[in-house]
């Protein structure tokens, strides 16, 4: 199921980082300090990489 902005915007910070999955590899990292990156999961080579797409900033 696609994320939307009210679950990025309510996602709070726990005791250990989680992950709130998009789709497709894609999903948004939330940090015990509250920070809070896209990133996109995906396999090159037969191993698993991860890129940082950015940061998710409320404005």
């Amino acid at each position: 199921m696609p994320l939307n902005d009210v679950a990025l915007r309510s996602a709070r910070p726990r005791d250990k980082t989680h992950k709130l999955f998009n789709g497709g590899g894609l999903y948004l990292e939330v940090s015990p300090a509250g920070g809070k990156w896209w990133r996109w999961k995906y396999r090159f080579g037969g191993k698993e990489k991860r890129l940082l797409l950015g940061v998710y900033t409320m404005r």
